[in-house]
C-alpha cells in the first residue's frame, strides 16, 4: 500500500497497525436517510486505508496521500470549530469519541483512498477507518451501532453536512454477497443473501473525473427544501408540529402528501415526490433481491437515478450524461449516480460477461461528450464486501 510506504518514508519505520473501511454503493434509497427513509446498499472491496502507530504524548498527526497538508492536534484539545480542510472529518471523529471515552493515546498515520474521491461515501469511510485506529491505540472496543453513531455525529455536527446514517451503516453492517436492507428510523436491518437463482453481478464504478464535497454543494439546500415541504404538509393536515429541524417525511403519511402536494411550492413538492417514491422503490427492491430478480432490482435503481435527476434535481451534467449512457448499454442491470450527486461517480450493477463491452461503450460515449475528461475519467470493477472489521 502507498500509505505504508509513505509512513516508512516519513517516520523511518514500519507502521504498527493498518485500519481499513470499505466504500459503499447505494443502488436505492438515495437522498432519503436524512428523513428516516429506508435504504439498500452494499460495501465494496475498495476503501480507505490508514497506516498508523500510537503516539503516547496524545498528539494526532495525520497525512493524506490525496492532500498535501499535514494535520495535527492533541486528543485533549481538538479545535471546537472546523478548520475547513480535509482533516475536519478526523477532528470531528476525535471529538465525538472523546466525549464518550477517555482518550490517553494519539497516533501518527498516513491515509489513502483506493478510488478517486466523490460519491462512494469516502467521508464516512475516512471517519470510520480513523475511529478504528484511534480506538485500537486506546484499547477501546466499539459496538457496531456505536461506531455508526459516532461517525454520524462527527459529520453532521462537526463538519456540518445534513447526512443520515446510510453511509456509515453500509460500511459497518454490510456482508459480502448480501444486500443490506436498513430502516434508518429505528436502525433495524436485514442482510438479504444473494439467491442461488440470481444471475451473477459485479459493481462498476464510472468516475466522472469530478471530485466533490457535500459541504458548500446544494446538498444541504435540498434537505431543507424537503423538510420545508414536510413542515407545510403537517400544517395543511392539522398535525402537531414542533421545530423545523425535527420535521421528518417519515412522520407524514404518503396519503397526506398526495392530498396536499398541489399546494406546495414546486421545488418542495419535487423533493417530497422523490422521498415518497424512493421509499416505495426500496421496499420493492428488497423484495426483488430476495427473489433473486436482479433485473427488476436494476430497473428500480435506474428509476431511482431518474428521480434523483428530475425530482431531487441533483447531478452534475457529467454525471447525468453517464447515467444516460448506462441506461442505453447492454449488460447493465441498473444503476444511478452515487453520493450527494453534484459531482463524483455513477455506479452500476453489471453482468460480468459484459464487463469489457460495458467499460468500452460507456468510456467511448462519455469521452465523446466530455473529451476534456480524458485522463481524469476512469472505470473500476468491484465486488461486494464485508463491512469494516472493528
Amino acid at each position: 500500500m502507498l500509505c505504508e510506504n509513505k509512513f516508512n518514508e516519513i517516520y523511518g519505520r514500519d507502521p504498527e497497525g493498518m485500519a481499513f473501511c470499505p466504500y459503499r454503493v447505494c443502488p436505492m434509497g438515495a437522498h432519503s436517510d436524512h428523513n428516516l427513509g429506508k435504504i439498500t446498499g452494499l460495501a465494496i472491496n475498495k476503501g480507505i486505508h490508514i497506516a498508523y502507530s500510537p503516539k503516547h504524548n496524545g498528539v494526532v498527526e495525520m497525512q493524506s496521500i490525496q492532500f498535501p497538508k499535514r494535520a495535527q492536534w492533541h486528543i485533549a484539545s481538538v479545535p471546537t470549530l472546523k478548520q475547513n480542510d480535509w482533516a475536519d472529518y478526523l477532528r470531528g471523529a476525535t471529538l465525538s469519541l472523546s466525549r464518550k471515552y477517555k482518550l490517553t493515546t494519539g497516533l501518527c498515520g498516513v491515509i489513502e483512498g483506493t478510488l478517486p474521491i466523490g460519491g462512494l461515501s469516502s467521508s464516512a469511510a475516512v471517519i470510520i477507518s480513523f475511529l478504528s485506529a484511534l480506538c485500537k491505540v486506546n484499547g477501546i472496543v466499539l459496538a457496531k451501532q456505536e461506531i455508526i453513531d459516532l461517525a454520524y455525529d462527527a459529520e453532521l455536527n462537526y463538519v456540518g453536512v445534513s447526512v443520515g446514517k446510510l453511509d456509515q451503516s453500509c460500511e459497518v453492517l454490510s456482508k459480502k454477497n448480501h444486500l443490506l436492507y436498513l430502516d434508518t428510523k429505528d436502525g433495524q436491518y436485514e442482510l438479504i443473501p444473494q439467491s442461488p437463482n440470481m444471475k451473477p453481478y459485479k459493481i462498476a464504478i464510472f468516475f466522472s473525473g469530478l471530485e466533490h464535497s457535500n459541504v458548500g454543494s446544494k446538498y444541504n439546500v435540498r434537505v431543507d427544501e424537503l423538510k420545508a415541504g414536510v413542515y407545510a404538509l403537517q400544517a395543511f393536515a392539522g398535525m402537531d408540529y414542533g421545530k423545523f429541524k425535527e420535521a421528518m417525511a417519515r412522520d407524514v403519511d404518503r396519503a397526506i402528501y398526495e392530498q396536499y402536494k398541489d399546494r406546495l411550492p414546486v421545488n418542495w413538492a419535487k423533493r417530497c415526490e422523490h422521498w415518497y417514491t424512493e421509499f416505495e422503490r426500496v421496499e420493492k427492491g428488497a423484495e426483488a433481491w430476495r427473489r433473486g430478480d436482479i433485473e427488476t432490482y436494476g430497473k428500480l435503481s435506474f428509476e431511482s437515478g431518474w428521480s434523483s435527476i428530475h425530482n431531487w434535481e441533483a447531478g452534475a451534467p457529467e454525471q447525468i450524461r453517464l447515467y444516460e449512457i448506462m441506461t442505453q448499454t447492454d449488460g447493465i442491470y441498473g444503476g444511478r449516480f452515487s453520493g450527494a450527486g453534484f459531482k463524483g461517480c455513477c455506479i452500476a450493477l453489471i453482468d460480468p460477461s459484459f464487463q469489457e463491452s460495458v467499460s468500452e461503450r460507456v468510456t467511448e460515449q462519455y469521452l465523446k461528450s466530455y473529451p476534456e475528461m480524458k485522463g481524469k475519467y476512469d472505470v473500476f470493477i468491484c465486488e461486494s464486501a464485508d463491512g469494516v472489521e472493528l
